[in-house]
C-alpha cells in the first residue's frame, strides 16, 4: 500500500508558492502583450503594403494621363511639371510619414489636373483620356479604402502602445507609433472648383 506524505504549508512554503503564481502571471501577460504588440505592427506594415500597391498603379498611370493632357493643354506646362516633381518625389519617399505628406501633394495636384480638363471640351472627350480617367478614379477609391484600412491599424497600434501596461513593454521592446494617413494641408480639405 502506497502511503502519501503531505508536507504542512508553511508560511515560507506559502509565500514561495504565491510569489511563482504572481512572476507566473507577470510573464504570461508580457507575453500576451509583446505578442499583441508585434501582432498591430505588422497589420499597420501589411495595410501599408496594400497602399503602396495603389500608389504603383497610380504612379504608373500619371505619366500617360500627363501626355494625353499636354497635346490638348499646352499653356499649362507648370502644373504638368509640378506633377511630374511630385510624382518623383513620392516615389522617393524613404519613409512613411514623408510618403504621406508627398502623396497629399500629388493628390491634389491630380484633382487639380482634372479639374483644368473642364477646360478643354475636346480632351474631356478623347477617349484615351476618358479611360486614363476612368483608371485613375478606380485606383483613388482603391487608395481610400486602402487608406481607411490602414489607418484604422494606426489607430489600434497606437492605442496598445500607449495603453497601460503594454506602454511599459512598448518602450522597453523600442516599438513606435505608426503615421496616420490624413489630409496635411488645411487648403486641401477645401472643395476644388472648375472655373471656365
Amino acid at each position: 500500500m502506497i502511503e502519501y506524505c503531505y508536507l504542512p504549508l508553511t508560511y515560507l512554503n506559502m509565500t514561495i508558492l504565491i510569489i511563482t503564481g504572481i512572476a507566473l502571471l507577470l510573464l504570461t501577460g508580457s507575453i500576451l502583450t509583446y505578442n499583441q504588440l508585434v501582432k498591430k505592427r505588422n497589420l499597420m506594415k501589411e495595410a501599408w503594403s496594400g497602399i503602396d500597391v495603389y500608389l504603383k498603379k497610380r504612379y504608373d498611370l500619371i505619366p500617360n494621363l500627363i501626355e494625353t493632357v499636354k497635346s490638348y493643354a499646352t499653356h499649362e506646362q507648370q502644373l504638368m511639371e509640378n506633377i511630374t516633381r511630385l510624382r518623383s518625389n513620392a516615389i522617393q519617399s524613404s519613409n512613411t510619414p514623408e510618403k504621406i505628406l508627398a502623396e497629399n501633394g500629388l493628390t491634389q495636384s491630380i484633382g487639380q489636373l482634372m479639374i483644368l480638363a473642364e477646360n478643354y471640351p475636346d480632351l474631356k472627350a478623347n477617349t484615351n483620356f476618358q479611360q486614363l480617367q476612368s483608371q485613375l478614379e478606380t485606383i483613388e477609391s482603391e487608395i481610400e479604402m486602402s487608406r481607411r484600412y490602414y489607418n484604422g491599424t494606426v489607430r489600434e497600434n497606437n492605442i496598445l502602445i500607449e495603453s497601460f501596461p503594454s506602454n511599459l513593454l512598448a518602450t522597453a521592446f523600442n516599438f513606435q507609433q505608426g503615421s496616420f494617413f490624413e489630409i496635411q494641408n488645411p487648403v486641401e480639405r477645401e472643395n476644388q472648383k472648375a472655373s471656365f
